[in-house]
């Protein structure tokens, strides 16, 4: 291995560990990084031990992560008869939350949830409270949810990248 092909591989890995703390950190593209992360370790070995057939199959796990995102927050607060606006409020909330520190992270996609949804019902009787808290944890739920299917689905990518790559080794 040249000087140069082991600078792209420390970076190939760099950005996969970046991924998997962005499939938990909303800020970063995790999944996408990690993709990122294995196409430049293939290419920097010359895709000698990991091809074309590898690389799209990984790609086609990249574009169902966003699907995987997408449906669990959803189905999350679908299940508990989210609005819009309590949808973007998580969406919000959960970016505020960055700033908050790790504790953020987990409280802020609720605490914007509640709001969005206080917001849409435009009035704060008791019921439309308990209301809100369901929506917020529903929507919690749902990120909980995606956030594990990612980081499995990450994990698999991994997985898969390794078993092709050792397998290749010896060809």
């Amino acid at each position: 291995m040249t000087d140069l092909s082991l600078l792209w591989t420390v970076l190939a890995v760099l950005l996969v560990i970046a991924g998997i703390a962005g499939t938990i950190l909303p800020a970063l593209p995790g999944i996408p990084l990690v993709f990122g992360g294995l196409l430049l370790a293939a290419w920097a070995d010359g895709f000698q031990h990991v091809g074309v057939w590898t690389l799209g199959l990984l790609a086609v796990l990249t574009l169902l992560s966003f699907a995987v995102d997408l449906l669990a927050t959803a189905l999350g607060a679908k299940k508990v008869g989210a609005s819009r606006l309590a949808l973007l409020g998580a969406t919000i909330g959960t970016f505020a939350g960055l700033f908050a520190g790790f504790i953020g992270i987990f409280v802020g996609p609720f605490v914007g949830a509640v709001i969005g949804e206080l917001l849409h019902r435009r009035r704060l009787r008791t019921e439309d409270m308990g209301h809100a808290t369901r929506v917020g944890a529903g929507t919690w739920m749902g990120l909980l949810l995606g956030t594990v299917l990612k980081l499995g689905i990450a994990f698999a990518m991994l997985g898969y990248f390794a078993i092709v790559w050792v397998a290749n080794r010896g060809a």
